[in-house]
């Protein structure tokens, strides 16, 4: 999430009742976790999404799709990462992560593209349409 982001919630928390709080978090997962060797960023990052939304902890999950796509994960992969955790962490938890997902990509790399496909021409009564 990068060196701004860390000195930002330094400084957000400075003098307050989060702030050691703060400054363990920055030592030892900012700056023990994160600089281990064995993992790239880009898979810390996927790890993460996936890890927050089990945890429907949508608020840090916000800075971690941007950092996801910092670290090199593609709109698809993050897309893909939150539908895998459908099965493993339930639909609710999913679709609520997914709209702070839309929300980041949206404002980080605009509107998806796409091309009216076979499947979103379907009928509401079709099983690819149905909603249960």
């Amino acid at each position: 999430m990068g060196n701004d982001f860390v000195d930002a919630a330094l400084q957000r928390n400075a003098g307050s009742d989060g702030e050691e709080l703060q400054k363990h978090i920055t030592a030892t997962v900012w700056g023990s976790v994160w600089t281990r060797e064995g993992l790239s960023r880009r898979d810390r990052s996927l790890l993460n999404i996936g890890m927050l939304v089990a945890l429907r902890a949508t608020e840090e999950l916000r800075g971690h799709v941007k950092g996801g796509l910092a670290n090199g994960l593609t709109r698809e992969e993050i897309t893909e990462a939150v539908i895998h955790t459908s099965g493993y962490c339930g639909a609710p938890a999913a679709l609520s992560a997914m709209k702070v997902v839309q929300d980041v990509l949206v404002s980080e790399l605009g509107p998806k593209d796409s091309p009216e496909s076979p499947e979103s021409s379907e009928s509401p009564d079709s099983p690819a349409g149905s909603a249960e």
